[in-house]
């Protein structure tokens, strides 16, 4: 007994350092949004729960906030366009590098440069190419009119394309590490089942649909799910490309930093909006997860 008991304590000395760290950044921020929440609290005075107490209303008043669904609409739009236009182009390109016998490594590193980049430095480059002077330089529309395209030229940021434009540039700026992830998910399947597949007569969209999409799934939901939470909490680059360009482009935690830094300082308001969008994201998510799971089971990857 004593000895499965110093067993068991030496296993846990392992755990304790990241359980330690986990509940302290993760599980104690959780609590404390979630009491904050229920109150009015200013982020000035003393905080006193009874003081400040004032029930489920924040929330009520984040179901009825036209301001926020519209930034949740948003959101939705960019990551519509991260799902679609970027994950298909970085998953087309992945299966193409992926035949590539020499070069590999290099194709990784030059795709991935954007990834390390800072979002503000994106968004700042960008808006020195969008924009004209004095805040940018105009060199997108400089390039349209040297090209006998000026009738093409506009106003990129502040137009009635900012949304869609807002949108490819994030996509721009998170392609790289979408095509890490799907290339390294592709190097995982072995040559064998494809070798195998062509002798019994299967043709390349066989292949692809029997072998490559089954196998490589957990990647693909992978990529997905953290393409949807990083884009619906993206930020810095679009503060820094547009600050929201008037709502148009406003996305959920712009409006949670609006709450937070404003004159008003509504930290509860702030709170359940946080705590609203994060219930979203982790449901949407499971539910990705979940049809991952479904699709392997039909391709037998999985036991039923």
């Amino acid at each position: 007994m004593n000895a499965s008991f110093k067993e068991n304590s030496l296993n846990f000395s392992f755990v304790a350092p990241a359980l330690f760290i986990f509940s302290i950044f993760y599980i104690y921020p959780f609590f404390y949004s979630f009491i904050l929440s229920l109150t009015n609290y200013d982020l000035i005075g003393d905080f006193n729960f009874k003081n400040y107490y004032v029930g489920f209303s924040n929330f009520r008043d984040v179901f009825t906030d036209k301001d926020w669904w519209k930034s949740m609409y948003n959101g939705g739009y960019i990551t519509f366009w991260a799902l679609t236009f970027q994950n298909i182009l970085a998953f087309a390109l992945a299966l193409a590098v992926d035949k590539v016998v020499r070069l590999k490594k290099f194709y990784r590193v030059v795709f991935f440069i954007l990834p390390v980049l800072s979002e503000i430095i994106i968004g700042l480059l960008m808006k020195q190419l969008l924009i004209g002077e004095p805040t940018g330089r105009n060199v997108f529309n400089n390039l349209l009119n040297s090209a006998g395209l000026g009738f093409m030229a506009q106003d990129w940021i502040g137009g009635d394309r900012v949304r869609m434009i807002t949108a490819l540039v994030h996509c721009w700026k998170g392609f790289g590490w979408a095509f890490v992830i799907l290339f390294a998910g592709l190097q995982t399947i072995p040559e064998q089942l494809y070798e195998a597949a062509k002798i019994d007569g299967a043709n390349a969209w066989q292949q692809f649909r029997k072998i490559t999409i089954p196998l490589v799934m957990p990647v693909i939901t992978l990529v997905v799910v953290l393409t949807i939470l990083g884009t619906m909490q993206a930020f810095a680059m679009i503060l820094a490309l547009n600050a929201g360009a008037g709502g148009e482009t406003t996305v959920p935690v712009m409006i949670i930093f609006s709450h937070l830094g404003g004159a008003s300082k509504l930290a509860g308001l702030a709170c359940a909006e946080g705590l609203i969008l994060g219930a979203i994201l982790v449901a949407v998510s499971f539910s990705m997860f979940f049809v991952s799971k479904k699709v392997r089971e039909k391709y037998g990857v999985l036991p039923s």
